[in-house]
């Protein structure tokens, strides 16, 4: 995720441009080597718009302009053929999208093929009530997934149940790609194997 300058939900309307640039750019690349899309989060830390309220809350304005930024740049992967995909975060990186049901909403009302979802199990095991039911329930947009065990280390090293996460995934019909996002508690030679068997053990 980011990668790019700027920011979606800054006031500043030149961190709005520089971000939506920078994706649009983010998305050219991801096409022309086949790369399954662009990952991106909407806002790190609290909000940045102020509260107008009455008229409306902090969290309502992000939503409002964060689906309407989403449309154009899901146009835009639409017509370079990517993939716009939302990363839900846990609450200590973000207060606006935290979990599935949250993206899924954003997805809904952007309305585009070409807006998806990544999930993050590290993310998940802290948002998610039940990880296997948040992806029957609210995954149909998910087209990547991340691999951390609930410690953010290699799957294996925590308490994520993998196994019925992968279950899930598989019964919504997932077929996208899983990459690793954690740390390495040790020489990746040795890790890395162990670990890769670890997640074939898991697999429906």
């Amino acid at each position: 995720c980011a990668g790019y300058s700027g920011c979606l939900l800054d006031p500043d309307p030149e961190q709005r441009n520089l971000a939506v640039s920078g994706i649009k750019e983010l998305l050219r690349v991801a096409a022309d080597i086949g790369a399954t899309g662009v990952i991106f989060v909407p806002l790190f830390g609290g909000p940045r718009i102020p509260d107008l309220s009455p008229y409306a809350d902090a969290i309502t304005l992000e939503k409002r302009l964060l689906i309407e930024l989403c449309k154009e740049l899901a146009d835009y992967a639409q017509q370079v053929g990517s993939l716009l995909l939302l990363e839900p975060l846990n609450r200590y990186e973000t207060h606006l999208i935290c979990r599935l049901e949250q993206g899924e909403e954003i997805c809904d009302q952007v309305a585009n093929p070409h807006m998806m979802m990544m999930a993050d199990f590290f993310h998940m095991n802290i948002e998610e009530q039940v990880i296997e039911k948040a992806i029957r329930e609210h995954g149909k947009y998910i087209r990547h997934v991340h691999l951390a065990d609930s410690i953010r280390w290699l799957p294996g090293y925590g308490h994520t149940d993998f196994r019925a996460g992968f279950q899930a995934l598989a019964d919504i019909g997932f077929e996208g790609y899983m990459a690793l996002e954690c740390h390495i508690p040790g020489p990746p030679d040795q890790e890395l194997p162990k670990c890769a068997e670890f997640l074939r053990a898991q697999m429906p």
